[in-house]
């Protein structure tokens, strides 16, 4: 039996799916989505509607859910995407949210993901650098590591087409240079110079044992303040770097405070063969606190942590960070005198952190170790990549010294 053809109200037939409203003579074509419901969109011209239903179909058949791109938020998009890294360190993953929702949730993150483009991204990076006073090192190596997987996730489940993040950072690093977040470690010189003016000044020698570990080391700062007495090995003058200390705040909590966490990584998880200036700072240290007492912080259980402040707690890592900077603003200024006193050019100690300690214990390593793996597994990093990267910059920086070397033991000219 033939099926009777619904027509418009010029006599055009309809075709499946489709209507015109009596009221206002709108046509409508409803459709089910993916996920069962039915949906409608709507045009007053039979033309302009069917071009939508093609390109409706087109999205469908490659697997596109037009109505979700259209609705979902990059914030739902994120927190889908936060939820399936179970993988990541509590620290890490602390991080990306406090970041996230810093930065990114009451403003760029209310877009409808459908609607972003490259240039949005590249906008919006932007305005972080020039506005919002972000690092050029925070947005490549942390923003920008847990939003591009985010659009990448809403690819693959068929959301969005393309990653408008693709590409974005290269542009960036175009603009701002092509290794935004390189850390530059201080010479020989300027290392002795802060280590000998520590040593000297009486109200900062307190924190000589401190940063000798630091240099001595290579350990992050949270690493070094979490070291316990019982992670340190006299007799086999070896370091157990087991376990890190954060500090934040919780959601339900009104205050900052210490908690202990893994390492960065798996691969943070190492030992550390001591030095002799190493061990005989901890040697000083333990012969000084034996004479006037031990840290006797307790956090998450844990107790006997090395390094204390005046008040006998565990050192808050941004504390030690407005330390140097004093530090070094003290010796600059003493150094600048006396170098006008002297006739000669000062030695300037330029402004860094902890984490320049860090690269500066690296790059000494570089300077006279060639096996990277050996490098790597001393420094944690996970990567063996970020350790090619240090030892081709002092590479790059010893070429010449290294040539003049060979010239001079091969006398061949």
């Amino acid at each position: 039996m033939a099926t009777k053809s619904r027509k418009d109200n010029k006599g055009r037939v309809l075709r499946k799916g489709e209507t015109q409203r009596s009221c206002d003579g709108k046509y409508v074509y409803t459709y089910t989505d993916p996920n069962g419901k039915r949906r409608s969109i709507y045009s007053k011209d039979i033309t302009e509607l069917r071009k939508r239903e093609e390109e409706l179909i087109k999205e469908q058949l490659a697997g596109l859910d037009t109505y979700t791109a259209c609705s979902m938020t990059v914030n739902s998009a994120f927190d889908r995407y936060i939820s399936t890294k179970s993988e990541l360190r509590g620290t890490t993953m602390r991080n990306y949210k406090y970041l996230y929702d810093h930065f990114v949730r009451n403003g760029f993150g209310k877009k409808k993901i459908g609607s972003v483009k490259y240039s949005d991204v590249q906008l919006f990076y932007l305005h972080l650098l020039k506005d919002r006073g972000v690092q050029i090192g925070t947005l490549c190596n942390t923003i920008h590591v847990f939003l591009h997987p985010t659009f990448q996730l809403a690819v693959r489940d068929a959301i969005i087409r393309i990653n408008p993040s693709d590409g974005v950072i290269a542009q960036i690093k175009k603009m701002y240079g092509k290794s935004p977040n390189v850390r530059h470690a201080l010479t020989l010189e300027q290392q002795r110079a802060f280590i000998n003016y520590v040593e000297n000044t009486p109200r900062y020698s307190c924190w000589s044992s401190l940063f000798k570990f630091l240099l001595g080391t290579g350990c992050r700062i949270g690493e070094a303040i979490a070291i316990r007495w019982q992670d340190v090995d006299f007799e086999k003058r070896l370091i157990s770097i087991n376990h890190s200390l954060v500090y934040y705040r919780r959601k339900d909590h009104s205050k900052y405070s210490f908690y202990v966490s893994l390492p960065k990584t798996e691969a943070g998880i190492r030992t550390i063969p001591l030095m002799d200036v190493v061990y005989d700072a901890l040697k000083t240290e333990l012969s000084n606190q034996q004479e006037y007492g031990f840290n006797e912080t307790e956090i998450d259980g844990m107790k006997g942590f090395i390094f204390m402040n005046r008040h006998g707690n565990v050192h808050i890592p941004a504390v030690v960070n407005q330390i140097i900077k004093r530090i070094t603003e003290s010796y600059n200024a003493e150094e600048i005198v006396m170098a006008a006193e002297q006739r000669r050019e000062p030695l300037i100690i330029p402004h860094f952190s902890c984490h320049h300690l860090r690269h500066t214990f690296c790059t000494r390593f570089c300077e006279n170790e060639t096996n990277l793996k050996v490098i790597q597994s001393i420094m944690g990093h996970a990567n063996i990549s970020i350790t090619m990267d240090i030892y081709a910059e002092v590479t790059e920086a010893k070429k010449q010294e290294a040539m003049q070397n060979l010239a001079h033991k091969l006398d061949i000219f």
